[in-house]
């Protein structure tokens, strides 16, 4: 992968929310865009802004009425109890707010664009994809529409087979699982938390053949995941040769995240991202959760770094020290007293540790699994 890796944003993400009481009601990736640009590292050359997508696009995954129901809800702010009940609209986890159709259509364009600029190699970022929950007719933990799902059927439509799907959020990819489970041809592999919503993707969960979840103890560390890292995702990718890899990069399973009890830095995340870059001739990086406004921010700016080949600095110049100050985190304990770190650095203290033996043991069985794989 030569070309300069491409990352694609949009200013429809600053100061929308979910609302003042969801978990999303925190910036994220305008946090990134713009932590990125204070530290010169998002020149205009690499920086695509996202197309909204038309309906006809999302319909290659999504049913069509429920998307002229999640563009009426915008309309008119409002959905009726039938298709609250039949679609998950309009509840606490899925609200209707101002940009209910506009800001996942466009995360989903951005995704859909990226397949078709990857068409003969490189790298994309998109960090407000990675909607991995969302149903066809259904809006699922806080997914209105899967825009990975809507990337694997664009990459098909570019002749290509073989597409690798590896998701390091801390809820499984359920949205992803129901669309390609039984793909011969599309391999899945997860990490999460064990016992957490969705409460899918056991360990024994196989689909076609070519689905891997490995659920995560709770308080897993840094060296869970280097472990997990070498000992699965590294070689059932490089076994599955794919020619092109989506990499949803969830920033909720550090542990400042208040919507996971695992426990990793973010030096965790990067290590996978610096990783799977050379298996790939396409590689697509999506964001996902991420729930404290300064480690999904931090953590994001950090996997464009990695993306791009930087060193990340020990402490942050003043411009982009200013961008985290400004944030806030309302409604939450986390956001009263927040470490200087978080303002003065990207980089997490590591948290390594031993391994522990629910990990050893979940590879040993994946790895006898591996043996047989065909």
């Amino acid at each position: 992968m030569t070309a300069p890796p491409r990352f694609i944003g949009s200013e429809i993400y600053r100061g929308s929310s979910y609302g003042p009481l969801h978990p999303l009601r925190v910036p994220r990736v305008s946090t990134v865009m713009d932590l990125s640009r204070a530290l010169g590292w998002l020149p205009r050359a690499q920086y695509l802004t996202s197309p909204r997508a038309k309906p006809a696009s999302l319909a290659a995954w999504h049913d069509p009425t429920y998307l002229a129901v999640l563009q009426r809800a915008e309309r008119e702010g409002r959905v009726t109890d039938a298709e609250r009940a039949r679609h998950g609209l309009g509840t606490a986890s899925n609200p209707i707010y101002p940009e209910v159709y506009r800001r996942p259509a466009t995360a989903a364009g951005g995704s859909i664009m990226a397949a078709g600029l990857l068409k003969d190699g490189g790298v994309i970022y998109n960090p407000g994809g990675g909607t991995h929950h969302g149903l066809p007719d259904r809006a699922n933990g806080f997914c209105y529409l899967n825009d990975p799902c809507l990337a694997i059927l664009a990459f098909r439509r570019l002749g290509l087979r073989r597409i690798a799907y590896v998701d390091i959020d801390a809820h499984h990819c359920d949205g992803v699982a129901h669309g390609f489970a039984d793909d011969p041809d599309v391999l899945i592999l997860s990490t999460h938390e064990e016992r957490r919503w969705p409460f899918t993707g056991a360990i024994d969960e196989r689909g076609a053949g070519n689905m891997w979840n490995l659920p995560l103890p709770r308080a897993a560390h840094d060296g869970d995941m280097a472990a997990v890292r070498d000992g699965l995702i590294l070689p059932v990718v490089q076994r599955f040769r794919p020619e092109a890899l989506i990499l949803q990069c969830g920033a909720d399973a550090v542990s400042e995240d208040p919507l996971s009890r695992l426990a990793m830095s973010n030096n965790a995340h990067w290590s996978v991202v610096a990783a799977l870059c050379a298996l790939t001739p396409r590689l697509l990086v999506l964001g996902g959760g991420g729930y404290n406004p300064w480690s999904v921010g931090r953590l994001w700016t950090g996997v464009w770094a990695t993306l791009r080949g930087i060193d990340i600095p020990a402490r942050l110049p003043v411009a982009a020290q200013s961008v985290l100050r400004a944030l806030e985190f309302n409604g939450n304990r986390l956001g009263r007293n927040p470490p200087e770190h978080w303002f003065t650095t990207l980089r997490d203290p590591p948290r390594d540790g031993p391994v522990s033996d629910a990990v050893r043991d979940r590879l040993g069985v994946l790895s006898d699994r591996m043996r047989v794989w065909a």
